[in-house]
């Protein structure tokens, strides 16, 4: 039996609802299937600053109107561009859904770009840009996506260039939402305790109207990842570093065992295998992850710790040492439960955060077009097999498929 229910309106937008009886709060948004690998070489930066854009005003509105309108009853109003998707999205007491859905409506369909809050939010998006610039692990994370994908979309920083983000007018955007605007692949996702008759009576009233978006894009898949070694100096105090490769699309088969394997190296547990090793045993480090982030047409794997300058190469070694250990040594029975108990415990509590919920299952929808149940997806866990995860192991760790970027102390520090 499906938990959640979906609707799609004549002009093709999709609605989907889950009805939750034990909370007074909504959490609602669209999501849209445009992201920053779908802009031009002279478009870089451009999706993220619609999303910014997106709140400077529309047809009745001005930008007070607008950040006015849910926060003076207690609500929040948000947004966020990604690779492949945009996001405007809100959350309310469930006695203002409809007011929240009408602004979201409103701002995702009807901004009007004006002259002069671009030329306001230029100098926020680039003091945006100084402060990811001051804040090396996140720095080393955007730019270890051009380390691994190169001069592709993918490799490009989603906050795009000083050059690109001056250079930006209304006519730039126009053109951007014509080039890439789908309506079949525009959701709107909610998570609340009205029944979903409420939800479409409020999508047929707020954006039945909306004309169908039907953009000639095609997306350029990625392809011929070569492994890269890079190193530069920073002004900092502590070396960072990035350790991954290219990885399994979202739709690959080998995508969940993928997935549980990054989780046993580089989780959010404790318990983790590097965070055992170069923080509890060696004391290298304060954290380190292992993340996967799967695309439609591939995926990506990466490591990330700062340390030491001096410890950074004995970091460096202790890493691919559990990376060697893990293609090596093959999970016993009982150790693989545990690690399937450990994910699926960490899965059901994401699933009560109804907000996450919400935006999983708009991007799901998406890039699955389907919305597996959380005993679907305990099913999938359950069925990965010991063989499997040395499988995928040895094909995404084997070390000359690993690239790699180093931040190094700059001597002036």
């Amino acid at each position: 039996m499906l938990d959640y229910e979906l609707f799609t309106l004549p002009n093709g937008i999709r609605i989907v609802h889950k009805q939750v009886n034990n909370s007074k709060i909504v959490h609602c948004g669209f999501m849209l299937d445009i992201g920053s690998r779908d802009e031009k070489a002279d478009q870089q930066g451009l999706a993220h600053f619609w999303e910014h854009m997106a709140f400077k005003g529309t047809q009745k509105r001005k930008a007070f109107h607008i950040l006015n309108r849910l926060d003076s009853v207690g609500g929040e109003l948000n947004a966020y561009t990604t690779k492949e998707k945009i996001c405007f999205h809100a959350s309310v007491l469930d006695s203002y859904f409809e007011q929240a859905f009408e602004l979201l409506a409103d701002i995702t369909f009807d901004s009007v770009f004006p002259e002069k809050q671009i030329e306001k939010e230029r100098n926020v998006i680039l003091e945006e840009m100084m402060l990811y610039l001051d804040t090396p692990e996140d720095s080393i994370q955007d730019e270890f996506d051009t380390t691994i994908f190169g001069e592709h979309q993918l490799g490009k920083n989603i906050l795009g260039d000083e050059e690109s983000v001056k250079r930006f007018t209304r006519d730039d955007f126009k053109r951007f939402i014509q080039e890439n605007l789908i309506s079949e692949r525009i959701i709107f996702s909610s998570v609340g305790n009205m029944p979903m008759k409420k939800v479409i009576k409020l999508a047929e009233k707020y954006i039945s109207h909306i004309p169908v978006f039907n953009a000639n894009r095609k997306r350029i898949p990625f392809t011929g990842y070569q492994p890269r070694i890079q190193e530069f100096q920073r002004p900092i105090k502590q070396a960072h570093c990035a350790i991954g490769r290219t990885a399994y699309s979202i739709s690959d088969a080998k995508r969940m065992p993928f997935f549980m394997l990054v989780n046993i190296l580089g989780g959010p547990g404790m318990n983790s295998k590097l965070n055992l090793s170069l923080r509890e045993k060696y004391g290298y480090v304060y954290s380190v992850d292992a993340n996967y982030s799967p695309y439609t047409d591939t995926g990506q794997l990466g490591i990330f710790f700062g340390t030491e300058p001096s410890q950074l190469d004995k970091s460096i070694k202790l890493v691919l040492k559990e990376l060697d250990k893990i293609q090596k040594e093959p999970f016993g029975t009982s150790q693989l439960h545990k690690y399937k108990v450990q994910l699926m415990g960490q899965l059901a509590m994401a699933e009560e955060n109804n907000m996450s919920l919400m935006i999983m299952m708009a991007k799901s929808l998406l890039d699955l077009e389907r919305i597996d149940s959380l005993d679907e997806i305990f099913a999938a866990v359950e069925s990965v097999t010991a063989a499997q995860l040395q499988e995928v192991a040895k094909e995404m760790f084997h070390p000359e498929g690993l690239s790699m970027l180093k931040y190094i102390p700059s001597e002036s520090v």
